[in-house]
């Protein structure tokens, strides 16, 4: 077995000047039956891709762990991640107030269940309370049960694109980036693009709507 082979691998190569301490036995332990478990999932393309080597046993044994967690992960509409369902009124029933209110409300019990929501500042808050009632509550999303396992929603997928000059053209990649490039990149990665897509991106503008949102690293 994958694992196990390993481990007495693992073992066998092991400076025996000092006897393993139980935590590295249980560590070896662990990372064989972590093999073992997540062996099933990986084809030969796959098992190709990962490569453990130098990498210590209890960060391997981690990622492992993410590993089976998104194998075991349930897959359903993130509506369906609270209890009872998360529904919202549509935001033409809500005056602005209460608009304001539901929005930060919904975005609060979205962090609570590690979902982040990037690059929101182009939007008003209209506009980001509908992209979360019609894009994101009803989209299926393997929920990973992991503490430190965060779920980031790109918004700057969506919203109204900066004016462009007449005439003026961007290949498919930029036009989907646009957003992104205008309002939220920086130098560097706006040059970057320019010269490998030989464009001229729109000015840099400021996020007309700036949020001090909850963040999770990516």
């Amino acid at each position: 077995m994958l694992g196990h082979g390993r481990f007495l691998r693992k073992v066998a190569d092991m400076n025996f000047a000092e006897a393993p301490s139980p935590a590295e036995v249980d560590c070896l332990l662990r990372n064989a039956e972590l093999r073992d478990a997540i062996e099933p999932y990986l084809d030969d393309e796959t098992h190709g891709d990962i490569n453990f080597s130098g990498m210590p046993t209890e960060v391997e044994n981690r990622y492992l762990e993410s590993m089976l967690a998104w194998e075991h992960a349930p897959l359903k509409p993130v509506s369906c991640w609270f209890e009872p369902p998360l529904r919202l009124p549509p935001a033409g029933t809500l005056a602005p107030e209460q608009l304001r209110e539901r929005l930060w409300s919904v975005i609060d019990r979205l962090y609570a269940e590690r979902i982040v929501l990037d690059f929101t500042d182009h939007l008003s808050d209209r506009d980001l309370y509908n992209l979360i009632r019609r894009e994101i509550l009803p989209t299926p999303i393997k929920r990973v049960d992991l503490p430190d396992n965060y779920f980031h929603w790109d918004c700057s997928a969506v919203g109204a694109l900066p004016e462009l000059g007449v005439g003026q053209w961007y290949p498919e990649p930029v036009l989907d980036s646009l957003i992104w490039l205008t309002y939220y990149a920086d130098a560097a990665e706006r040059a970057e693009w320019e010269t490998d897509f030989g464009v001229d991106l729109p000015p840099r503008e400021v996020p007309p709507y700036p949020r001090a949102l909850p963040t999770a690293p990516v």
